[in-house]
């Protein structure tokens, strides 16, 4: 009788227990579901746009470029081609974006690596070649005159083996004097009319006049900065890489 006691005892409190743990768990979802936003809305409140999924064969596309695109200070998945790649990814297109940034090269440097870089895509050509170089050749004080050479062996390089081209142009400071800016603000245009390539003429244009997106030295952006750069340019990433299939003749 004793033990039937005890055993009832024991099952009254595992019953407690059980109860406290329902009441507990619905507390919890309650709190859930009033934390969760309504169905069919973002966190933010705006209407939650559905997922677009990856379709079709992978472009695969190079970042060539210097600090700018290596992601110097930031936590490498903040990179700008990282972001890139997610970004473009969230549209539905199936990129895969390689990080051939190189903190602290100039065109002369690229120049010297862009071969290299090349052959060891040995499976295909990329779909697309970003170029963004010349920020070094400023910082440096090389002449313009020696920043188009070296972009021009480049971008002659790519069109020999029939790769796409997007070139990032930068901008001369004014401090560096009138006749210095023209010619070098002229660079970019010239060349993406000379081989062919597609042009973004200043590629920090969307964020160069707020100082809160770079990082303390000025000249590399910050994590915000560089979200605010992918938004700004990834529509003429997509414009500038070809239809599935086709490659540059």
């Amino acid at each position: 009788m004793e033990g039937s006691r005890m055993h009832k005892r024991n099952w009254s409190k595992i019953a407690l227990a059980g109860a406290l743990s329902l009441a507990l768990a619905a507390c919890s979802d309650g709190a859930d579901d009033a934390a969760a936003p309504p169905a069919g809305l973002a966190e933010d409140g705006a209407p939650a746009l559905p997922a677009v999924p990856v379709m079709g064969p992978e472009r695969k596309i190079i970042a060539f470029g210097d600090s700018l695109f290596a992601g110097y200070g930031l936590d490498p998945r903040d990179a700008y081609p990282e972001k890139l790649e997610s970004a473009l990814r969230a549209k539905g297109i199936n990129a895969d974006v390689i990080n051939a940034g190189v903190s602290g090269d100039t065109t002369a440097a690229g120049l010297n690596r862009i071969g290299f870089t090349l052959a060891s895509q040995k499976d295909a050509p990329p779909a697309l070649f970003i170029l963004e170089l010349g920020g070094n050749d400023l910082l440096r004080g090389l002449s313009p005159e020696e920043t188009k050479a070296n972009l021009g062996k480049m971008l002659a390089v790519l069109r020999d083996a029939k790769v796409p081209v997007l070139l990032m142009g930068m901008r001369s400071p004014p401090n560096y004097g009138p006749e210095f800016q023209a010619k070098f603000d002229a660079i970019y245009s010239d060349l993406a009319q000379e081989y062919g390539a597609a042009l973004i003429p200043f590629w920090l244009e969307d964020i160069y006049r707020e100082p809160a997106l770079f990082q303390a030295d000025k000249v590399h952006p910050t994590a915000q900065g560089i979200e605010r750069l992918v938004a700004a340019t990834i529509g003429d990433v997509e414009s500038a890489l070809p239809p599935v299939g086709e490659q540059a003749e």
